[in-house]
Parts: structure tokens; sequence; C-alpha cells
């Protein structure tokens, strides 16, 4: 007893003297970020790094690349929601703080040698305020996967609120045997209500309604139901995503039944699925997500032409598997926040898209998503401003897809300016856009050259909505561009009929009735 006494004491003592040690070896730190202006406590991101310039991470802190596979800058990101209390090592170390979108970077070089406490508070300098303008961000599409519920609690409560962004949706999907680890499912409405009372962020729910065939490959597409008031069934359609059934139901069906049950559809990942077309001519389709789970492709393959065929197409993104961007869509609002009215003005086409550069267009007075009426050709006073953290080398003022106009940045303060004023020749009707370059495309030698990096490593993006010009009460039309989404849109019906799996005659047929309705439609505005 006396020698097992002895060993528990002697035991006690080592661990007092590594409890020692170890608070002598870290200095406990407040971290907190302000705006500068108002010195306000304000959520954002930091980024820890030592004197050799190794990130350093805190179990205190999430990482703002939780999920997200490799080494990546977005994990050197930690998420700072609110003041925070975490140990570092005495040492120095440097500390960079962002907040959303609008604030400058700032960077504070810290000595915590010989001390056991201190405090640290980062000014952020803003040098930009989307809400006074009535732009509120969203995320329209958002998943979770292979993490615990505890983790995507936590994720939920602080990473869209880090990032700034006022509305967030989480949708359900499914896909057999992997749906399993989607996390993201398990969350009701009443969850949903919970994560925003606790983190000031507008959560609204929704469903990736979806086919593909052979698993991975291009199919009917996908197609976000926000607002729903219950799952579209079947949520994924055929046996290239369920392994089970066949491809006799076309997107379409959900479609109807969503928007007969008041949820907003939004067409995912740009021009990919080979249903696209006829849900976009036959007024189903009310915005196009575009650089939502990455750069498929670019403007041109479908809003440019889409446009050019007289459809209004709102812009709109979001990130797919996890925040890996700051990827948003801004919309302009009156009245209060809330998801239907944020959805019905996204549907107006009242938005810009972006993940880093912020911008304004105003023509003839009028801002993104009104129509212009000129009785006759003249011109117009186009007024274009951008401004962004990072360098984004110019903006851009498209019309009909063809830039027209453009300006250089200058570096203002921590960040970069871009603007020009100048009247525009209006000769026809037509739409006009403002976007900073388009990200690189592999295999597209029109955009083989990347843009500039955001923070997370990600190349910048930025396009608005478009203004429309009703010149003597008509409609922007090309019909040489119609033409070809003709062609295009009897090709994929080839597609369909060649690769797709029917029980029946019947089964094929309703499906091939999604293409007859959209080439109907165009071949009447052609002739129209």
């Amino acid at each position: 007893m006396r020698i097992s006494a002895l060993v528990t004491f002697v035991a006690m003592l080592g661990l007092i003297g590594f409890s020692d040690s170890r608070e002598q070896s870290v200095c406990r730190v407040r971290l907190a970020l302000t705006d500068a202006a108002s010195g306000r406590e304000i959520p954002g991101l930091i980024r820890i790094t030592d004197a050799d310039g190794k990130p350093i991470a805190s179990e205190k802190l999430l990482s703002r690349g939780l999920g997200i596979e490799g080494d990546l800058p977005i994990h050197r990101w930690l998420v700072l929601p609110q003041a925070t209390e975490i140990d570092l090592p005495r040492g120095k170390f440097a500390i960079t703080a962002i907040s959303g979108l609008e604030t400058e970077q700032a960077q504070r070089e810290v000595d915590l040698t010989g001390l056991a406490e201190s405090k640290l508070s980062i000014p952020l300098t803003r040098f930009h305020n989307a809400a006074a303008q009535g732009y509120r961000p969203g995320n329209t599409h958002l998943h979770l996967m292979k993490i615990s519920r505890a983790d995507c609690d936590r994720y939920l409560c602080e990473v869209p609120l880090a990032d700034r962004l006022d509305v967030m949706f989480l949708s359900y999907l499914e896909r057999a045997d992997a749906d399993k680890e989607y996390t993201s499912n398990r969350y009701s409405t009443a969850d949903l209500s919970q994560l925003t009372r606790q983190s000031g962020v507008l959560f609204g729910n929704g469903e990736e309604h979806r086919h593909n065939f052979a698993g991975w490959g291009e199919g009917y597409g996908h197609v976000m139901f926000l607002n729903i008031k219950q799952l579209i069934q079947p949520v994924s359609i055929g046996p290239g995503i369920m392994l089970t059934g066949h491809d006799g139901l076309p997107l379409q069906r959900g479609i109807d039944q969503a928007r007969k049950d008041g949820a907003t559809v939004i067409w995912c990942h740009n021009e990919w699925g080979l249903e696209a077309l006829p849900n976009w001519l036959t007024g189903r389709v009310q915005a196009q997500n575009i650089f939502d789970g990455g750069i498929r492709s670019s403007y041109k393959d479908s809003f440019y032409r889409y446009l050019n065929a007289g459809l209004r197409v709102p812009f709109s993104t979001g990130t797919d598997w996890f925040m890996y961007d700051f990827s948003r869509a801004y919309v302009r609002m009156d009245g209060d926040l809330t998801t239907s009215n944020w959805l019905k003005q996204l549907a107006a086409g009242r938005s810009f898209i972006t993940n880093g550069p912020l911008l304004d267009l105003r023509v003839a007075g009028r801002s993104i998503g009104d129509t212009v009426k000129l009785p006759n050709a003249g011109t117009v006073e186009v007024i274009a401003t951008a401004s962004g953290r990072v360098d984004f080398q110019r903006i851009e003022l498209i019309q009909n897809g063809t830039v027209i106009a453009t300006a250089s940045t200058t570096p203002v303060g921590g960040h970069f300016e871009a603007e020009f004023k100048q009247p525009v020749n209006i000769s026809k009707s037509c739409w006009l856009a403002l976007r900073t370059p388009p990200p690189s495309v592999k295999d597209d030698p029109e955009l083989a050259k990347p843009t500039p990096l955001n923070e997370f490593g990600k190349e910048l993006f930025s396009h608005t909505s478009p203004i429309y010009i009703e010149l003597a009460g008509r409609r922007m039309f090309d019909s040489q561009v119609a033409r070809e989404l003709l062609e295009k849109m009897k090709a994929n019906r080839d597609q369909l009929v060649k690769h797709g799996k029917f029980e029946d005659d019947l089964a094929r047929e309703r499906v091939l009735d999604v293409y007859r309705d959209g080439i109907a439609a165009l071949e009447k505005r052609i002739a129209e």
C-alpha cells in the first residue's frame, strides 16, 4: 500500500510539472475582429503564421477548409465567429484577417515571447457596403457530407456567418449508398430555423433534383428546388444515380410539381444537362447557376446564347459540396429579408454573382434586372463600378455577349477599384451586363488565361445579370443563335434516345414530349 501510494504521489507531481510546463510554454490570447469605423466586433477569418511562415492551427477554432480534401490555401484560414480566447506558443507570429468580401485585409505582427496572456483586436476597414445599396448575399447550393452532425452544426453556425452571408440554402439530395454519408440530408425545417436563430444567417431548405447517365456522366441535368414544402419524389432519377429504375421520368415532371408548390427553380452547373434548353424555353426555370461546384464551362456556353435568343436569364451561384470558395449571389431587395422575398428578387434578375469583386451597373438610370425602353435608336449613359480586395485587373461591359468597353483597376488604400461612365450607342434591342474577366476553362483557347486568385486560391469571377434594352417595343432576338439552339436541342433529344433505358415506349415518349414542347416553342419564336 505504501509503494502504491508513493507511485501515485510521484505521478501526481509529474502531472503538475507537465501542467506548469505547458502553461509556461503558451500564451492565452483573446482574439477579436472589429469594424474600423464603429469599433463593433465582427465575425471573420484569420490566418496565423509563425516566424518561419508556417501556418498555425488551433484546437479552439474551426478550419475554414473542414471537409475539403487536400492541402489548399483554404485550410490555412480559421473561422472566428466572435471574440475567442486561444492558446498560442510563446513567440512571434503574423495574423492576417478578413471579413467577407467587403473589407480590406489586415495583418498584425505579434510577439508573445514571455507573455502568459494577451489581448489582440484587429480593426478591418470596410471599402464597400452592399447592404446600403439594398444587396444581400446568399448561397443557393450547399450540401455537406462525411462529417459528424456535431461538426455539421458548428460548420453551419460559424462558416456562413464568418463569410458574411445573409442567406444560405441547404439542400437534400440522393445517390444510391453514397447518400448514407450526406450529413446535411438530416436537417429538418425546424433544424434550419434553429440554425437561423443561432447564427443570425437566414437558412432555407431545398432539394437537388437530378438525373445522370452512367452514374456521373451527363444526363437530363441537375436542378435546385428552393423553399420547397415537401420533397419532390423521386429526388434522383434513373439507374445512373440510383442503381435501379429507368430513365422514363423527365426533370420537367418534378419542376412542374415544385413550381406548383411555390418553390423557386434554379438550373445547376451552367449548360450541363440535356434538358436545360426545353425547360428554359417553356418558361419553367427562374435562374441559372454557374460555377456551383467548379468551373466546367463559361458564360458564353449558356447565358449569352439564352439571352440572345430572347430569354430573361438571372445569374445565380452557390458552392455545391462544402463552401470551398466565396461564391455567392448578391440580390437587390426591397422589403424584409425572407427566403421567399430574396428568391423573388433573384428570379426578377436583380442580382450579380461573385467570389471577390463587387459590381454595380446603371444604364439610363436603371439598375440590374431592369428594362430600358427606347422609342428609337440613340445613346444611353452607362455607369459601371467595381471594387475588390484582390486586384481583378479590369471590368468589361458586355453587349449581347461581346465586350464593348473596359476599364482597368486602380489601387485605393488596401483594395482595388475600376469604373467608367460613358455613352453607349443603341441601334437595336440588346442586353448589357458588367463582368470581370472570366476564369479559365480547360480546352477552351479563348479562355486559356487564368484570372487572379482569391484568398482561397480560386480564380476570380463576377458578373451582373443583364439590363435589357427594348427598342421600339421589341426585345433582343438573334434568329441565328435561336437556330443553333434549336439544332442543339434536337441533338440532345437524340442523345437521350441513344443512352436512355426505358421500361416501355410510353416512358420514352413521356421524356420526348419535353423536347417536342421546347422545339415547338423555339420554332414559334423564330417564325415570329
